[in-house]
């Protein structure tokens, strides 16, 4: 045992390299926002055993990273037995020297019941969390970003974070795919220049998100595309396949611009994950809410404009050591929820209705690059 930092932690350093297993089931943010500790792990203990569990769709975000030994993709349906043994398997006759949990949910505790030992989880604030949504009291003392609170689980491990961001290492084959979609989506007049974003200045949008809440309205993405297109921008947008019809409505109102239009737009809504992370390694920068999509361009170098709503920076999911700007309207019923909801519960979504497509091209304009 050793003293680090006060007398309350205390730390164990091991004197074999550790055998860490751990957990985080999802989402594209959350997932993301794990590399940096994964980065120290690697730094701190070079010869350390690091599996990852997490749910297969999300696995490509994290299955190229050579902070980790091994990635454990579980799908659902085939119920948790079936990973517990899996896991089970490759933790090796000694076992897990640490088990860091980084959902820390009904599920992952079940999880961690079913594979047994001594685990260890991140502080989620929930009662501060709570005041600040139902009384709007702020009791937040740890101002962290939730990618350094992680490292909460890590304790005994010797590790603190660093000056760097968020990491996702792609495949060639992704940066192959995003090249053949931007060299095939010209339409018009727009294809003599060989492609989007070969000869103009490309920007992604990322209209949807999860949580309706979240959503920056339609008219505002489509005022904002057409004006990007009039300035001689081209756009990409970019989501799930859920997005798809969003993205087909605002590359519409660009291409209907005829000759106004200087710049061209498609969607890439429904690609994989690592195919739209090349995509946004090409962009000038992003435009999302508080979504995936934001931390995705964050891991790529990408700098962001980032609408928030119903969510606030307290909670720690701004971007992380990145170039951003944070488009939020100061309102007393602001926040609202923990992860954004259905509907706004005083009907007006002003949190979000408010920010205009004029406050988004102005921060475009003042991002560095």
């Amino acid at each position: 045992m050793r003293r680090c930092g006060s007398a309350a932690v205390r730390q164990y350093i091991p004197a074999v390299p550790p055998n860490i297993l751990i957990v985080r089931f999802s989402s594209i943010g959350d997932l993301l926002l794990t590399t940096p500790l994964l980065r120290a792990l690697r730094v701190r203990h070079p010869q350390a055993q690091i599996t990852f569990v997490t749910k297969a769709s999300y696995a490509p975000l994290i299955d190229q990273n050579p902070r980790l030994n091994r990635v454990i993709g579980w799908r659902p349906e085939r119920g948790l037995r079936a990973l517990v043994g899996e896991v089970r398997e490759v933790g090796g006759v000694a076992g897990f020297t640490h088990r860091l949990d980084l959902q820390d949910n009904f599920r992952s505790r079940a999880f961690r019941w079913m594979v047994g030992g001594r685990w260890t989880t991140y502080p989620e604030h929930r009662v501060a969390r709570t005041a600040l949504i139902r009384w709007k009291r702020d009791w937040y003392s740890d101002r962290r970003p939730v990618a350094e609170q992680y490292f909460d689980a890590a304790r005994g491990l010797d590790v603190g974070p660093d000056a760097g961001s968020l990491e996702i290492f792609l495949p060639g084959p992704a940066t192959v795919a995003a090249e053949q979609f931007l060299r095939g989506a010209a339409h018009g007049h727009w294809a003599k220049h060989g492609g989007l974003g070969l000869s103009r200045q490309l920007i992604a949008l990322a209209p949807g998100t999860a949580h309706l809440t979240k959503r920056w309205p339609a008219h505002h993405w489509v005022a904002l595309a057409r004006r990007l297109g009039e300035q001689g921008n081209d756009v990409v947008v970019l989501g799930g396949v859920m997005d798809q019809a969003a993205g087909e409505e605002i590359v519409r109102s660009v291409r209907s611009g005829g000759a106004a239009m200087a710049g061209g737009a498609a969607s890439a809504a429904g690609l994989d994950l690592a195919t739209t992370a090349a995509l946004l390694m090409r962009c000038r920068a992003l435009v999302a809410g508080d979504t995936g999509q934001m931390h995705l361009a964050t891991a790529v170098g990408t700098p962001v404009i980032a609408l928030f709503g119903p969510t606030v920076e307290a909670f720690g999911f701004t971007p992380y050591h990145a170039k951003a700007a944070v488009l939020q309207r100061d309102l007393p019923c602001r926040p609202c929820s923990s992860h954004g909801g259905p509907a706004c519960p005083l009907k007006h979504h002003r949190c979000m209705q408010d920010i205009q497509p004029g406050d988004v091209l102005a921060a475009l304009r003042k991002l560095p690059r």
